[in-house]
């Protein structure tokens, strides 16, 4: 197929997938500028009879409506086309460039609670839209949502019900038959299993996207209640009781025990988060009051410990509140590291001052210049906000202030360098940019204290 072009138009690339439903490919759509990517997702009949092609045909055309209408979604990839060419059916689709939620749901990994939340919102918002018109996607999981790398939205892709014009046969009766099942095991409630899917069916699929996400086991590893045929999952991990309570209803073994729909489970999803606006200001309020404070009672007071290090020759004073950590590395040349206290559990960087000796013959403007290529080189988005002379412990030394990624944070960095024979002295403050400002002071601090003997 590599290099076919369908309905003189669709040029195919690249093979993307292979099921027993057809098979998918990558292709350019040639008569659009620029030749945008798009998918072409392949159908083969599983009877040629002109009986069984007319009535698949018009199937096909219904399922293409369908598809239609759902692409209006900003979430669901757009319906381009809809083809039947030398008895094969194909849908063209929009292309998300992006990851499949599989490539993020790593074997043995465990989500966090509140993440886990997060993404049930994300997939159920979608779902309800789907829902409204009263379409059963019919095979969620994870391969078949894709987190735009964009601006990482998630999208609901490969809707079942375009496959089961693929299966379909016509009896001697005239009848319509189905030889396959729609849906993937593990992901597949009974109900679906026997050919009689619910809109819950779907509920039941996302729910068990969520169990694994949270325990970090694959559905295949999770037993079942021989008497109940409830899924045992709770064992695995440590949950709230109200999201285990969520989880159990929507992967029920019986599908009127789910919530209905997506809109119900939506609802108690969303009820999981904080309350109210007025509380979370509130907290907001007293976290910045209790870091207000930290910040007063480390910068105000002279309440610090000495650190001193014959062997390098540097003493230097640090906050009582900050942990020591002696690192010693000969590869990155750090001697010592000081990390601020934690201000919340959702603190997830602590502000750190460290200390590096390195060797170095040369003048400080030499630094300066390899420290920027340096930076420009290993630093994500690396950005240089300022670069000027400085002292550091009664010498001239050199300062730099850059800002760069570090995974969805952006970190600011003031780095003071002096040197002292054949050794470079380099002083770092790292913090994330909008809590640069309130420890900024501490730093200057413990940087003003440097001595080098």
């Amino acid at each position: 197929m590599i290099g076919t072009i369908i309905d003189k138009r669709y040029h195919i690339i690249q093979n993307l997938g292979q099921g027993g439903f057809g098979t998918t490919f990558l292709a350019k759509d040639t008569k659009r500028p620029g030749n945008p990517l798009c998918v072409v997702k392949q159908f083969t009949p599983a009877s040629t009879d002109p009986a069984t092609l007319i009535i698949l045909k018009r199937l096909f055309e219904q399922e293409a409506v369908t598809l239609e209408m759902l692409g209006k979604h900003d979430q669901i990839p757009q319906l381009l086309a809809h083809i039947e060419e030398y008895q094969e059916f194909y849908i063209v689709q929009e292309y998300i460039k992006g990851n499949d939620l599989s490539d993020e749901l790593i074997s043995g990994q465990k989500m966090s609670e509140s993440d886990v939340i997060q993404l049930l919102i994300e997939i159920l918002e979608v779902l309800e839209f789907v829902h409204k018109y009263k379409v059963i996607h019919r095979d969620i999981k994870p391969d078949n949502i894709r987190r735009r790398h964009l601006d990482n939205t998630i999208f609901l892709i490969d809707f079942g019900a375009v496959k089961e014009v693929r299966t379909q046969l016509v009896n001697k009766q005239g009848q319509i038959t189905s030889t396959v099942i729609i849906g993937t095991p593990g992901y597949m409630p009974l109900e679906q299993q026997r050919g009689k899917p619910q809109l819950s069916s779907d509920i039941y699929a996302v729910g068990i996207i969520a169990i694994q996400a949270i325990t970090g086991l694959l559905p295949d590893k999770l037993e079942e209640d021989i008497k109940t045929g409830e899924i045992i999952w709770r064992k695995y991990v440590n949950v709230s009781p109200k999201l285990g309570t969520v989880l159990d209803k929507m992967v029920s073994y019986d599908f009127r025990k789910r919530y209905p729909t997506a809109k119900e489970a939506l609802q108690a999803v969303k009820k999981l988060l904080p309350q109210s606006l007025d509380w979370k200001l509130l907290l907001g309020l007293v976290m910045t009051i209790f870091i207000s404070l930290t910040i007063l009672v480390i910068t105000k007071k002279d309440d610090f410990n000495v650190y001193e290090n014959s062997q390098y020759g540097i003493k230097v004073r640090y906050p009582k509140t900050w942990e020591r950590q002696d690192l010693e590395n000969p590869i990155t040349a750090e001697v010592v590291t000081f990390i601020s206290p934690k201000q919340s559990d959702k603190d997830n960087f602590q502000e750190k001052v460290t200390i590096s000796v390195d060797k170095f013959s040369g003048r400080l403007d030499d630094w300066q210049k390899s420290s920027i290529q340096e930076i420009n080189n290993t630093v994500s988005g690396a950005k240089i906000v300022d670069k000027s002379v400085t002292n550091l412990a009664n010498k001239e030394a050199s300062k730099l202030v850059f800002t760069g990624k570090n995974g969805k944070d952006i970190l600011k960095n003031m780095q003071v360098v002096t040197l002292k024979g054949d050794q470079a002295y380099t002083i770092t403050y790292t913090a994330k940019i909008d809590n640069y400002d309130q420890f900024l002071e501490t730093a200057d601090k413990m940087i003003n204290s440097l001595e080098i003997d």
